[in-house]
């Protein structure tokens, strides 16, 4: 793991990573991997939440484990569970072999039923999930991504683990962290987060680059991508996020996928046909679209 002493050790670790990041944020990041505290990143879909996670893990050297949060998330899909599908063909291996009074798969002689079920709580048929993975593997980055998608029950449940860094399996007992995760929690902000939570995490919003700052994150992550074009781009992305009309503005991923789609279609110019062409991968909805069709001869004149 890449040693974090600074907060330019951070900046260089995202900057080797393709992710340029801005002082304040750089701050906040160094600040959750010195004091050990899960940082919270809140912000409008598309601004570089999950980007962050990822180009952390990478600039560090460490594994990226990621836990994608959705509605009626529980325990048993963040931290383990047991695979029962090899349980059954463990207690007919067992079956078996009192039938033949051979010894079973992982070695058992015929047993009575409380040692058949002490073996089938074994260590072999134990499923680990993200969060029991995050625990156990050493240094990572753990990636709660889009908690404000899961329900009151899961914050408590993760509250808990946090604060420990440790959980406990009643059939195998608690597992502690020998070197805490470094934990990521993204959200969108289509719900309000529990005071709780918030106050275990250190906090930053994320907010949509200026027009310098995203041609220049274009620039780093499509190099291939000219000057001129980037700043068109970029410039048009920044109109349409004024534009009250649109349901779902465009984030920097979608100044990416624009510019990446020009490049693939071989395209150095942003012009009325090939805009109209790939408005697709600017905007992500129905409405959305037809509202940038309908202005694209005024968005490009700015």
């Amino acid at each position: 793991m890449r040693s974090i002493a600074s907060i330019d050790d951070v900046g260089a670790a995202l900057d080797s990573a393709g992710y340029l990041s801005e002082e304040g944020l750089s701050t906040i990041t160094y600040l959750a991997i010195a004091m050990g505290r899960p940082l919270l990143l809140e912000g409008e879909p598309g601004a570089g939440k999950t980007a962050l996670a990822e180009s952390l893990a990478g600039g560090l050297g460490v594994p990226l484990i990621r836990l994608q949060c959705y509605e009626g998330i529980d325990a048993s899909q963040a931290l383990y569970d047991w695979d029962f599908t090899k349980q059954i063909l463990h207690l007919r291996a067992l079956e078996a072999a009192a039938v033949t009074g051979r010894d079973g798969p992982g070695g058992e002689a015929a047993a009575g039923i409380g040692e058949i079920e002490t073996s089938l709580f074994d260590e072999r048929f134990l499923l680990a999930r993200p969060i029991l993975r995050s625990l156990r593997e050493g240094p990572c980055v753990l990636l709660i991504d889009e908690i404000d998608r899961a329900d009151d029950e899961f914050e408590a449940f993760l509250l808990e683990v946090l604060s420990t860094n440790q959980v406990s399996i009643p059939e195998l007992g608690t597992i502690r962290a020998e070197v805490a995760p470094i934990v990521v929690m993204t959200s969108n902000c289509t719900r309000e987060l529990h005071d709780a939570l918030k106050r275990r995490c250190l906090y930053h919003w994320i907010d949509h680059p200026g027009l310098e700052r995203e041609v220049a994150i274009v620039r780093r992550r499509l190099p291939g991508v000219s000057e001129r074009l980037a700043r068109r781009l970029a410039g048009a992305v920044q109109t349409l996020r004024a534009d009250e009309r649109l349901v779902k503005p465009p984030g920097v991923a979608e100044t990416l996928d624009w510019a990446a789609a020009l490049a693939h279609l071989g395209r150095a110019e942003l012009d009325l046909a090939t805009a109209a062409a790939t408005v697709g991968a600017v905007c992500k909805h129905r409405g959305d679209v037809e509202v940038v069709r309908a202005s694209l001869d005024r968005l490009l004149r700015n």
